[in-house]
């Protein structure tokens, strides 16, 4: 009896033996065993997301006339449907089509701008589009700032300056992350000196079209051409304060004076007033507008 309990307590011990190396050869994948680390490997941290998104997904548009595509289907008339920024129209191929499709444009772009607004209309129309949420907000404004009844009339640098500023405030107190586009102002000046030669233009001009640059079409004597210029002088002075406050915020993107140097011609004028822009005028703004947003980098 004592024979075969040592005998037995001996094969336990080497079925036990056995285990235990087939165990340490699988835990170290056929090799000698080791002890396994506990130490835990820190996942990489996350990709920040780029501050400028070149396809955001949802567009609102602020502004004035031009971006209600005013006089560009009728007399005197709004017609959004080509607005360079919002429309449907498939001449003009806006900016929300171009980067959201037909279908998606129909769905998430809104058009807040209200013919005649000035730069101090812009905080309400903010806050309008503030309530959509969308990923770009579209700005063009200040044309009526500067086509005034007479040049004093103009909003002043620093009224301009205090405006456009309380209302990119009122975007960002309810939406810090939306990227913002900022067309200049329209070279008055260009836009007077093509539709000049229009005669049924210069009559609908006598309607209250700009007459700080406007009026009395065909002067040139020295008062006139001081008026259009110290107007001129003013737009650029408005483009500066756009520049300037535009790139103090990181979602902001100016056009780089894109639209004040585009050299409209009669083909981009409407055919009702030679002042505001055509289908085709609105085709040439939705391009720079879709090239400024979509660049890799900001126009400098």
């Amino acid at each position: 009896m004592r024979k075969r309990s040592h005998r037995s307590r001996a094969g336990v011990a080497l079925a036990a033996a056995a285990v235990l190396g087939l165990a340490a050869c699988d835990a170290s994948g056929g090799e000698e065993s080791s002890p396994r680390s506990t130490t835990t490997q820190p996942k990489p941290s996350p990709r920040p997301s780029p501050l400028w998104d070149r396809y955001p997904g949802s567009i609102a548009a602020v502004g004035d006339s031009i971006t209600r595509g005013f006089d560009a289907c009728t007399v005197l008339s709004d017609c959004p449907e080509v607005s360079w920024a919002t429309g449907s129209d498939a001449h003009v191929d806006s900016l929300a089509v171009r980067l959201l499709g037909a279908s998606g444009a129909s769905l998430n772009s809104w058009n807040f701008a209200v013919t005649g607004a000035r730069m101090s209309d812009l905080a309400a129309q903010m806050e309008q589009a503030a309530q959509r949420k969308p990923e770009l907000v579209t700005v063009m404004a200040g044309a009526n700032d500067a086509c005034r009844s007479t040049v004093s009339a103009m909003t002043s640098v620093t009224d301009f300056r205090a405006q456009f500023k309380e209302a990119m405030d009122a975007l960002r107190g309810e939406l810090p992350r939306t990227q913002v586009y900022v067309s200049s102002v329209p070279n008055l000046k260009r836009l007077w000196s093509q539709g000049r030669t229009s005669p049924i233009g210069k009559q609908v001009w006598k309607l209250g079209i700009c007459p700080s640059m406007l009026g009395n079409a065909d002067a040139l004597d020295a008062a006139a051409t001081d008026r259009r210029a110290k107007v001129q002088a003013r737009v650029e002075a408005y483009n500066r304060v756009l520049k300037d406050v535009c790139g103090k915020d990181r979602r902001c993107r100016f056009d780089g004076n894109a639209v004040f140097d585009y050299r409209f011609g009669t083909d981009q004028l409407s055919q009702w007033d030679w002042f505001h822009p055509s289908r085709n005028g609105q085709a040439r703004l939705a391009e720079i507008a879709y090239r400024t947003i979509t660049a890799k980098d900001p126009v400098t």
